[in-house]
């Protein structure tokens, strides 16, 4: 069965290529170096977030602090900038969370929906509804955004764009779907995309799926592998992680392609196990498009409704 969710995870390497021309021809309205950053999102948008911030560091662009919306970001630490991500521009936490920013610092929305309540609040806004997304399953709209972010940090795309079109025409490892317990690991930057690997078979799968960093995973979380796990490192592997990861019985994976690329590799693996079950990635269950909570205003509720409705 052919799904929405299939179509948008071919689609990224081309919105990958519009994400690098958008990163350059809107390069004023992204961070700049060395100012004090906060990146917020919920879900997979959170994910990518955490995964920019640390590559951000790690570059010495400056420093950036992630957080989940949902969580009460301390807009009182004095950032340069606070940059959302946000598919609808609907998600109740990032919608209060603008709100409550406004005069504190400016904020940039990355968004497929700028005409929302998300993108009307924000100072600045990128349009990303060339990644816009018909399933419920976020992937290339998170991955795009994260792609215009590293583009802006100065990071060459075109060796991760032609990993993920080798990544779609080659066939997935036949024993990956065979597998009841996947693990994804991740180092620096990459543990945000670890977690999302995970949560896209969670998702649409239903699968039995953890995440950690991955000099973590020896200290306990190893105890669950066995010969019916994978273990996925996202990225390098560390020195001897595969040798102890073996010695469970457990499969081993590790990536030399671009993380972003890798990543496309696993959103392939939730749907492909998803067919296998007999599950509809497009509509994973109790997910939906937008978290809208009870305490929404009516008129955010209400425009809300409009953006989501198919």
């Amino acid at each position: 069965m052919s799904t929405h969710a299939d179509a948008e995870i071919a689609a990224q390497p081309d919105c990958w290529r519009r994400a690098a021309e958008a990163a350059d021809r809107h390069a004023g309205l992204l961070p700049a170096p060395g100012e004090r950053v906060a990146v917020v999102g919920c879900g997979t948008s959170y994910f990518m977030a955490r995964a920019y911030a640390a590559l951000r560091e790690s570059l010495g662009a400056g420093e950036t602090d992630a957080f989940p919306a949902s969580d009460g970001t301390p807009l009182g630490r004095g950032y340069d900038r606070i940059v959302a991500l946000t598919r609808s521009g609907t998600t109740t936490e990032v919608v209060d969370l603008l709100a409550r920013a406004a005069g504190r610092a400016p904020t940039l929305v990355l968004t497929g929906a700028p005409d929302s309540p998300a993108g009307r609040l924000a100072d600045r806004v990128l349009d990303l509804g060339f990644a816009g997304e018909r399933s419920l399953l976020q992937t290339r709209f998170a991955t795009t955004a994260l792609q215009l972010l590293r583009a802006g940090l100065g990071v060459d795309l075109a060796p991760a764009i032609a990993d993920a079109e080798l990544v779609l025409y080659e066939r997935l490892p036949a024993l990956w779907e065979r597998r009841g317990q996947f693990t994804f690991l991740g180092t620096g930057w990459t543990v945000g995309l670890a977690d999302d690997a995970a949560l896209k078979l969670r998702e649409a799968a239903r699968a039995w799926t953890e995440s950690y960093a991955a000099m973590e995973y020896r200290h306990g979380p190893i105890s669950i592998s066995d010969r019916t796990s994978l273990v996925w490192c996202l990225g390098p592997a560390p020195s001897g992680l595969r040798d102890e990861v073996e010695s469970t019985g457990a499969l081993f994976a590790a990536d030399a392609i671009d993380p972003v690329a890798a990543l496309v590799r696993a959103q392939r693996l939730a749907v492909a196990l998803a067919a296998r079950r007999g599950l509809n990635p497009d509509r994973p269950r109790h997910v939906s498009r937008s978290v809208i909570l009870a305490g929404a205003s009516r008129p955010v509720a209400a425009e809300a409704a409009r953006i989501l409705r198919p």
